[in-house]
C-alpha cells in the first residue's frame, strides 16, 4: 500500500469539513501538493492571485464553509495580499496554502523561498503559521480551518515547504467546534430595558447581521420595537430588506453627516457593524449628544477600538435572540415613506442612473448583484433596491479589484442564478482576468462597466477639498469588448441611450458570461459635499 503522507492527510481532512475546491494560482514549491490531484476535488484557476482569492470569498460567501486557496511562495502571497486585505476586513473565511523553498535550502535564502512567511500576512490573517515539522502539517491545517471558521471569522494563512507534502502523516482525529456565544444576561438586560425606555431608538445594521443569516432575527426586532433601521457606511453586505417600510438608506462614512442622520434618536443599536466606519474626516461628535449607543459584535478587537458606546461581544444571532425576549412590543408610527426617485430621461450621454434603472427593469428575481463602481455608489444603491438576503455584494474594503472574482466565486457556488456584477471602469482593470476564468466555467454571469472615463471616486475626492485638476485619473482608451472576448467572454458596447434596453436584455439572458460596456456621463459633483 502507498504510504499515508502529508498530502493524504491534508487532502482526508478537507474532504471531510467539505473544503473540496481548490482556487489557485500554482508555481513550482506547490506542485508535489498538486501531484496526484484526488478526482473528487476540483481546481479553479486564477489567472493572478488578486482573482484566486476573491472567488475564494465568492464561493466562501456562498457555501457558507471556508474556501481553499494555493498560493505561490513570497511572490504569489505579495500578489494576493491586496484581496486578503479585503477577505479580513469582510470577514471572509478562507484557508491559504503557500509554497515554500525546501526545508534544506531555507539557510541559505533560496531563490523563491519567503522570508519570515508567517509575518508576511499579518496583520490581515486571523492566524499565521509556518510548522517546525513537517508532520505537524495536517494538524496545523486543522487548526487553521477552525480558526478562520470561528466568529468573528476570516482568513487564516499556513506556509508549506514543498518536501512536507511526501513525508509520512497521520490523519487528523476527527473533532467538532459550536463556535457561536452569547452576551452576558446583565449586559443584554441593560440594552433591553435601553430600548424599552427609549423615545425614538434606530437601529444600525452590518454585514455580519448576513454572515450569521440573522437578518430574519433583526427584521423582528426592528418590528417589535418599531424603529427605523439604517445599513452601516460602506457595508460589505446588505443586512436588512430595503423595500421594508423601517429602512431608512444607507449611513454617510462621515462623522459629521452620520451623527446627523440620527439626531433625534435617544438610543442607538448597532448589529454586526462598526462602530463607525468613516471614509474621510470630519470634526463633532460620534452620536448625537445624550444618544445612549449599544453595539453587538463577535469581535474583541472591533468593539475593544469601538470610540462611542456601550459594545456587548455576542455572535449577532445569539444576541438578537436575547434581546427579543426581553424587548417589549412598542407601538410606534413608521417613518416616512423614501421617495422613489425619478427615471433619468433617455438621453445622450447616458445618465448612470438610467444604467441602473434600465437594470431593475430587466433583473431576474433570484439575480445576486454584485458592486464595485465608486463613483455611482450612491446612485446604484438609491436606484436598486436589495430586497432579499444574499441578493448584495461587494467589498468593504476599497480596495479595488475584489468584487469581480468574488462574482465568479459566487457563481461558481451557486444553482445557475445570474450573477450581476456591475463595476467601475477603473475597477474592472484591476482583476479582468477574471473574466477569462468565468469563460472557461461559462458561468451564468453578467458584468456591466459603468465606463465614465477614469477613476470617477478620486476626481470627486479631489474636488471635496479644493482639488479640480487630478494627474493620473483618466483611463481612456481601453476595448473592454474587446479583452471580454480576448479572455473567452461574450461583450457589447452601448454609446448611446436608445440601445441600452435591447443591449440589457440581451447580456442578462446571454448563456454564459457577458460583458456590457456602457459609456456613462462624468459626475462632476464632489463625493460627501465639500469640506469647509
Amino acid at each position: 500500500m502507498t504510504e499515508f503522507t502529508v498530502r493524504h492527510a491534508v487532502f482526508d481532512f478537507c474532504r471531510r469539513v467539505g473544503m473540496t475546491t481548490v482556487f489557485g494560482n500554482p508555481g513550482s514549491t506547490e506542485l508535489r501538493m498538486l501531484r496526484d490531484f484526488p478526482a473528487d476535488f476540483s481546481y479553479v484557476l486564477g489567472l493572478q492571485e488578486i482573482v484566486a482569492v476573491g472567488a475564494a470569498a465568492g464561493h466562501a460567501i456562498g457555501t457558507g464553509n471556508a474556501a481553499l486557496v494555493n498560493l505561490h511562495s513570497a511572490g504569489g502571497v505579495g500578489n494576493a495580499l491586496g484581496a486578503v486585505f479585503t477577505a479580513h476586513r469582510d470577514r471572509v473565511p478562507m484557508v491559504i496554502v503557500a509554497g515554500q523553498q525546501t526545508r534544506a535550502m531555507l539557510p541559505t535564502r533560496p531563490f523563491l523561498g519567503a522570508d519570515e512567511p508567517e509575518q508576511f500576512p499579518r496583520p490581515y490573517v486571523k492566524w499565521s503559521r509556518q510548522p517546525a515539522r513537517a508532520e505537524d502539517v495536517p494538524a496545523a491545517l486543522a487548526e487553521a480551518y477552525r480558526v478562520a471558521m470561528t466568529p468573528p471569522r476570516g482568513p487564516v494563512f499556513l506556509s508549506v515547504p514543498e518536501d512536507d507534502w511526501d513525508v509520512a502523516a497521520e490523519p487528523v482525529p476527527h473533532r467538532e467546534i459550536r463556535p457561536a456565544f452569547a452576551a452576558d444576561p446583565a449586559a443584554l438586560r441593560e440594552a433591553a430595558d435601553a430600548l424599552n425606555g427609549a423615545a425614538n431608538p434606530v437601529v444600525v445594521v452590518g454585514s455580519g447581521v448576513e454572515d450569521e443569516d440573522a437578518l430574519p432575527l433583526v427584521v423582528d426586532l426592528a418590528e417589535r420595537i418599531g424603529a427605523p433601521v439604517w445599513i452601516s457606511p460602506l457595508s460589505g453586505r446588505s443586512g436588512f430588506p430595503e423595500d421594508h417600510e423601517l429602512f431608512q438608506g444607507f449611513l454617510p462614512p462621515v462623522r459629521d453627516q452620520l451623527a446627523g442622520r440620527l439626531e433625534g434618536h435617544d438610543v442607538v443599536l448597532v448589529l454586526g457593524a462598526p462602530v463607525f466606519n468613516y471614509h474621510v474626516h470630519s470634526e463633532g461628535p460620534y452620536i448625537p449628544d445624550g444618544t445612549r449607543l449599544f453595539h453587538l459584535d463577535c469581535d474583541p478587537v472591533q468593539i475593544a477600538w469601538a470610540p462611542v458606546g456601550t459594545s456587548i461581544l455576542t455572535t449577532i444571532r445569539a444576541g438578537v435572540t436575547g434581546l427579543l425576549d426581553l424587548v417589549d412590543k412598542a407601538d410606534r408610527p413608521a417613518p416616512e415613506p423614501r421617495p422613489r426617485l425619478a427615471r433619468p430621461r433617455t438621453a445622450d450621454p447616458i445618465d448612470a442612473g438610467l444604467v441602473v434603472e434600465t437594470l431593475r427593469d430587466h433583473l431576474p428575481e433570484d439575480a445576486i448583484v454584485v458592486e464595485e463602481c465608486p463613483s455611482h455608489r450612491d446612485v446604484f444603491h438609491a436606484r436598486l433596491p436589495v430586497t432579499r438576503p444574499g441578493g448584495f455584494l461587494t467589498m468593504g474594503s476599497g480596495a479595488l479589484g475584489w468584487s469581480l472574482p468574488m462574482a465568479v466565486g459566487r457563481a461558481l457556488a451557486g444553482s445557475g442564478e445570474r450573477i450581476v456584477c456591475v463595476l467601475g471602469d477603473g475597477a474592472i482593470m484591476y482583476s479582468v482576468q477574471a473574466l477569462w476564468t468565468a469563460a472557461q466555467h461559462r458561468l451564468p454571469m453578467t458584468v456591466i462597466v459603468l465606463n465614465n472615463g477614469g477613476y470617477g471616486a478620486v476626481r470627486a475626492l479631489g474636488r471635496r477639498i479644493g482639488i479640480e485638476d487630478i494627474v493620473g485619473a483618466d483611463v481612456t482608451g481601453i476595448d473592454f469588448t474587446a479583452l471580454a472576448r480576448g479572455h473567452g467572454c461574450a461583450g457589447r458596447a452601448v454609446t448611446a441611450a436608445a440601445d441600452l434596453d435591447a443591449a440589457m436584455a440581451e447580456a442578462l439572458g446571454h448563456d454564459g458570461p457577458f460583458l456590457l460596456d456602457v459609456s456613462v456621463l462624468a459626475d462632476n459633483s464632489a463625493m460627501y459635499g465639500t469640506t469647509p
